[in-house]
C-alpha cells in the first residue's frame, strides 16, 4: 500500500513548524513522520497525515495572499470521553475556541493549534445496541 492509499492528508499553514509538531505530538496523540523544520513536517494519527507547512515551505508560498490565514475548515478527531479530554488539555494550559456543544450526533468542542488552525474534538452519541421501533 502506498502512502497515498494509506493516509488522507490535510495541509495546515503554521507560523512555527516545531511548535506545531510539539502541540500535535504532545497533546493530540500524533506521531512525527518526517521533519524538515523550520520549513515543513508531517505528523500521523491513524489514517490522517497532517502536513505542517511553515512560511518557507513550498505549500505556504503557493498560497494566495488573500487566503493565507487559518480558515473555517478543521480536522475532526473522535474522542471517547470529551469531558476528560477537556480537563486534560486545560490542565496542560490549553484554551478552547468554543464551549462544548451537543446535538443528536454527539458533543464537540473547538481547540486551536498555535497558528490558529481549528481542531474539533468530537464524542459521538452512544448508539443503541438494538434498533427501536
Amino acid at each position: 500500500m502506498t502512502a497515498s492509499e494509506q493516509y488522507a492528508s490535510v495541509r495546515y499553514l503554521v507560523d512555527d513548524v516545531q511548535t506545531a509538531v510539539d502541540f500535535y505530538t504532545t497533546h493530540l496523540g500524533f506521531t512525527l513522520n518526517t521533519s524538515a523544520a523550520p520549513a515543513f513536517a508531517d505528523v500521523l494519527r491513524g489514517p490522517l497525515r497532517l502536513l505542517l507547512s511553515g512560511p518557507a515551505s513550498s505549500g505556504a508560498r503557493a498560497t494566495p495572499d488573500d487566503a493565507n490565514s487559518p480558515g473555517r475548515n478543521r480536522i475532526h478527531l473522535i474522542v471517547d470521553d470529551l469531558a476528560a479530554e477537556i480537563d486534560r488539555l486545560r490542565g496542560a494550559g490549553l484554551s478552547f475556541r468554543s464551549e462544548p456543544v451537543a446535538g443528536p450526533g454527539g458533543r464537540q468542542i473547538l481547540l486551536a493549534d498555535p497558528a490558529g488552525n481549528l481542531i474539533e474534538l468530537f464524542q459521538p452519541a452512544h448508539q443503541s445496541a438494538t434498533p427501536t421501533t
